[in-house]
C-alpha cells in the first residue's frame, strides 16, 4: 500500500459528459501528475466531440455548499476555476475564496472548442471584478483575451498591451495562451506577464492534431497540480506546457468529432 501523502488540488468547473474537458480533464490531469483531486461542479453539460447540446447549472448556494465541504474536509494546496457559467455563481464563489491561503488559477472559460457559449453575458464583468483580484494566475486564450480587454491581438505589441490590461484588473500574473494565434506554426508561444514587470515568451513545438479538446482545461489544471507540489509559478507553467505538449502529441479520437488530449500519455510512456 502507498504510504506517501499527496498534495491536494481543487478544480471548480463544469462537467463534460464526453470526458475530454472540464472537471473530467482536470481530475485526470491531477491524477497523472500525482496530486489528489477534489472538485466543485458549477454546471453540467451535455457534450461530446461534436459539440455542446445543453447546459444545466446548479444554484449558487449549492456550488458554495460543495466548496465548503471540500475546504472543511481537505487541506487544499492549490485550486483552479474553469467554466463558472453565471454571475451569481462567480459572486458566491469569490466571497468564499477571498480569504484562502492557497494559490488560485483562473481559466476564464467563455466558449467551448466547438464554439458554444459556456458563460452568461453578464458573468464576464463579474469575473473581472470579483475573481481576477484573487488570482495568482489567469490563463486566457486569444479570443478570451480580446473579449476581456477589448484589444485585438495582432502582434507582439498588442499582446503586451493586453497582458498589462489584464494585470490592471487585479491578477498577480497572466498567461496569454498562443494556440489560437497562427495556423500551423512551427512553435506555439504563450506570453507570461506578472505584477513585478516580468514579460516572457514561453514556446513549445506546435503539434498538428485535430484532437485538441480540453487543452485549456488541461494546461490550467497541470499548472495547479505543480503549484500544489510547491513549484514556483513560472516553473509550474513551463512543466505544465511540457505535460500538455506530450498529451497533444498522443491525442486521439475515442468517439465522433474532436478528440481529447491524452491525459495519461506520460504514464503510458513510463510503462514501455
Amino acid at each position: 500500500m502507498y504510504s506517501g501523502v499527496l498534495p491536494n488540488a481543487l478544480t471548480i468547473a463544469g462537467s463534460d459528459s464526453g470526458g475530454g474537458a472540464g472537471i473530467q480533464a482536470d481530475l485526470k490531469t491531477f491524477a497523472a501528475l500525482g496530486v489528489y483531486g477534489t472538485s466543485v461542479i458549477t454546471a453540467l453539460t451535455a457534450q461530446n466531440g461534436l459539440g455542446v447540446t445543453g447546459i444545466h447549472a446548479p444554484s449558487a448556494d449549492f456550488v458554495v455548499q460543495q466548496l465548503k465541504a471540500v475546504l472543511d474536509g481537505f487541506p487544499v494546496h492549490a485550486a483552479k476555476t474553469g467554466m463558472l457559467f453565471s454571475a451569481e455563481i462567480i459572486e458566491a464563489l469569490a466571497k468564499e475564496l477571498k480569504n484562502v491561503d492557497f494559490p488560485l488559477v483562473v481559466d476564464p472559460v467563455c466558449v467551448s472548442t466547438s464554439g458554444h457559449a459556456l458563460i452568461e453575458d453578464n458573468a464576464v464583468a463579474m469575473m473581472k471584478e470579483k475573481l481576477f483580484p484573487l488570482a495568482a494566475l489567469i490563463t486566457p486564450n486569444k479570443p478570451e483575451t480580446e473579449t476581456l480587454t477589448g484589444i485585438k491581438l495582432v502582434d507582439n505589441k498588442s499582446v503586451e498591451e493586453a497582458g498589462k490590461a489584464l494585470l490592471a484588473m487585479g491578477a498577480k500574473a497572466v498567461l496569454i495562451k498562443g494556440g489560437h494565434f497562427e495556423e500551423k506554426p512551427i512553435l506555439v508561444t504563450d506570453w507570461f506577464f506578472d505584477d513585478k514587470g516580468t514579460i516572457e515568451a514561453l514556446r513549445q513545438p506546435h503539434v498538428d492534431t485535430p484532437n485538441s479538446h480540453g487543452t485549456g482545461c488541461t494546461l490550467s489544471s497541470a499548472i495547479t497540480a505543480y503549484l500544489a507540489k510547491k513549484h514556483p509559478l513560472l516553473v509550474a507553467i513551463k512543466k505544465a506546457q511540457e505535460f500538455l505538449n506530450c498529451a497533444l502529441r498522443n491525442s486521439y479520437a475515442p468517439g465522433k468529432g474532436i478528440g481529447p488530449v491524452h491525459h495519461l500519455a506520460t504514464i503510458e510512456q513510463l510503462k514501455h
